[in-house]
């Protein structure tokens, strides 16, 4: 096995753990809140205190990332989830929700660290291969969508009279396991030596590149459109009279729609180019709008749901790779920090959004409010492509 696929097989498989780390969280979070919150409006607070702990961790984790290598930082980080984990698993014991949220908020900061797996990927594959890299690391999460569910509900009652201790406990092991698996990958343990000689520029000369707006635009709005409807589509499959049941198979096959096309994408935008894939991006989540709007049946939202987690993908691995082209060496741990706290930040406030959005709205109304936010994607990746074709004939040797 060569090199860089080694190391894209270890990421894969941090991926893998920290997924599902997440989806176990997303699983439990909200029941373990309610149990413990002294306002049932608060239960799903613990969930958003891991937003907020990666919207904190993000530029932190690039940066300590930039000074000290990856290997060094993604090791601190699956030690945080650890941390969070353990600390869950006692604010069970001791029915403290503040402990609690404090202990999702670490967990946040695992996953601050843990978003940066597909660029240390891309960091360690020849050009070729880079948007395979990308895409195969994040195909570690079928693992979560299979595994996170089952595995909270698994152990949820493992230490006896504490709903949920168990659970917590089982992502104490997850963040272990990561750390090990992390300080076994050949990443390098300090950034390369040429990186601080080289000169780096100002950070606005950097965000007005076209290419810069298309992959942090495509990928925001992607990321922002699937985290507001996946947050609110349980909440509306029971407003009309669908099984909890049903939601969450219904949300397991949107986390199978998100991470399956892993599998290919990268070998897609390699035949297609970047601009194909991520216009085809958005056009598979404006499909799930149309489905989404016409009609609430279990068919519309299980094909919806999924159209949206593979329009999710191609948005994500073609933003990904294409702010890869963006930067120097010397820029890459800043500019990667701000991609991220701007994709974090805007899902954050989408997922904040989605209840008051869909309370107001109603199902209908919530996917008709992403429309001009996906039109915008669009034009933003066209504006992309039409700017770099034409700095490429400008730089052309005449």
């Amino acid at each position: 096995m060569t090199h860089e696929r080694r190391v894209v097989l270890s990421l894969a498989i941090a991926q893998a753990l920290f997924q599902t780390s997440s989806v176990l969280l997303v699983t439990v979070g909200g029941l373990a809140g309610q149990m413990l919150a002294p306002d049932t409006a608060l239960a799903t607070l613990p969930i958003a205190c891991v937003a907020l702990g990666t919207a904190v961790a993000t530029i932190p984790a690039s940066l300590l990332m930039g000074r000290v290598g990856r290997r060094p930082g993604f090791v601190l980080g699956a030690l945080l989830g650890a941390g969070g984990g353990a600390l869950a698993a006692f604010a069970m014991l001791a029915g403290s929700f503040p402990l609690l949220c404090i202990a999702t908020a670490l967990v946040g900061g695992y996953q601050g660290f843990a978003q940066f797996y597909r660029f240390a990927a891309a960091e360690a594959a020849s050009e070729a291969f880079r948007s395979r890299a990308i895409s195969l690391v994040l195909a570690g999460g079928v693992v979560a969508a299979l595994a996170g569910p089952h595995l909270g509900a698994a152990t949820k009652d493992l230490i006896g009279p504490a709903a949920y201790a168990g659970s917590f406990l089982a992502v104490l092991a997850l963040g272990l396991v990561s750390a090990v698996v992390i300080a076994a990958t050949p990443l390098p343990t300090t950034p390369a030596s040429g990186d601080a000689a080289e000169p780096s520029r100002p950070l606005p000369v950097i965000m007005r590149q076209p290419k810069f707006v298309a992959a942090v635009v495509g990928a925001a709005v992607g990321y922002a459109v699937m985290v507001l409807v996946m947050t609110a589509t349980p909440l509306s499959m029971v407003g009309h009279h669908h099984a909890v049941s049903d939601a969450a198979f219904v949300i397991q096959w949107h986390v199978l729609g998100m991470f399956v096309p892993s599998f290919f994408t990268g070998w897609l935008v390699k035949r297609f180019g970047l601009t194909a894939m991520m216009l085809t991006g958005v056009g598979l989540l404006l499909t799930h709008v149309a489905v989404a709007m016409s009609g609430v049946a279990l068919a519309n939202f299980l094909s919806g749901l999924v159209l949206l987690g593979v329009g999710w993908n191609f948005l994500y691995v073609g933003g990904s790779t294409l702010l890869t082209e963006t930067y120097r060496p010397s820029e890459r741990a800043r500019v990667q920090g701000l991609n991220d706290f701007l994709i974090v930040g805007v899902a954050a406030a989408a997922s904040f959004s989605a209840g008051a959005l869909v309370d107001a709205f109603g199902w209908r109304g919530l996917n008709l409010a992403a429309t001009p936010f996906l039109a915008i994607a669009a034009l933003a990746v066209v504006f992309g492509s039409a700017g770099g074709a034409r700095r490429a004939v400008e730089a052309a040797p005449r």
